[in-house]
């Protein structure tokens, strides 16, 4: 805890708003979607889904691979102790989502389904695009997976998979044929060495348009350096680190750029 506060503390002293930033494509995406304060007729659909599972006082067994809880010391947990503490929040799930609509992808890789609270917002955000979330949790998955369909998010394909599984088939698939994700959501495993090995396994996915949101970037010390790794990577052009989020961009037409924002 210590930690995040100090590294919050520093994210003040150094982010900007839009008027500290000079690049045209970053100005637009925080003028027309990080800063857009319409509301739209989806919020009320995030919000019912929160609700819905915040009335959920069922209990279920939660196999976690990732990093471990700061909240929960049990692997039996109350769904609506999940969706209030483990959860996006509702302003994040807002920002997804309305990321999610200015980018328009067509295909979209989730890793961490979690209870589904993100996925919703990236459903919701672009329903012609094909959805894909990883969750290792059979328990949990189902939840998500319910959740979804009773608010009509049809556009998403729940896949209950240990992650590394998931993309060792990915490495095979990609050497006889291409597969792209034009927006990858990395919310599954906060760890340093996760982290960069599965930016380094997609790698290949990316195409000039992709765009990469890391969570948690300053979870820990550990999680700050795979940022710092992600940031100085050749193929990485622009990056927004919003504290909570890491942006990651591919432009090849930009220039290697890096913002603090306060969103």
């Amino acid at each position: 805890m210590l930690h995040i506060i100090k590294s919050y503390l520093k994210f003040l002293w150094h982010s900007k708003n839009e008027h500290a930033v000079h690049s045209p494509f970053v100005f637009n995406l925080l003028t027309k979607c990080f800063y857009d304060k319409k509301s739209k007729p989806e919020y009320s659909i995030l919000k019912n889904y929160r609700k819905s599972l915040l009335q959920n006082k069922n209990f279920i067994e939660v196999t976690d691979f990732g990093a471990g809880s700061r909240v929960f010391k049990s692997n039996k947990r109350q769904i609506s102790k999940i969706a209030s503490t483990a959860g996006i929040s509702s302003k994040r799930a807002e920002l997804l989502f309305r990321v999610t609509r200015y980018f328009e992808p067509k295909n979209i890789l989730e890793i961490g389904t979690s209870l589904g609270l993100a996925t919703s917002a990236l459903a919701l955000g672009y329903p012609k695009a094909k959805l894909i979330t990883l969750e290792g949790c059979p328990e949990t998955a189902n939840v998500a997976k319910n959740q979804l369909t009773e608010f009509d998010c049809k556009n998403v394909e729940n896949v209950v998979t240990e992650f590394e599984s998931y993309f060792e088939d990915l490495q095979l698939r990609l050497k006889t044929e291409t597969e792209n994700f034009n927006l990858i959501y990395f919310d599954g495993n906060h760890s340093k060495k996760a982290t960069l090995a599965y930016f380094e396994l997609l790698l290949p996915t990316i195409d000039n348009d992709s765009v990469w949101i890391f969570d948690d970037i300053h979870w820990s010390a550990e999680m700050e350096e795979a940022w710092e790794i992600i940031k100085n990577h050749s193929k990485v052009i622009v990056t927004i680190d919003t504290f909570q989020w890491g942006f990651v961009f591919f432009r090849r037409e930009q220039k290697k750029e890096h913002f603090t924002i306060r969103a």
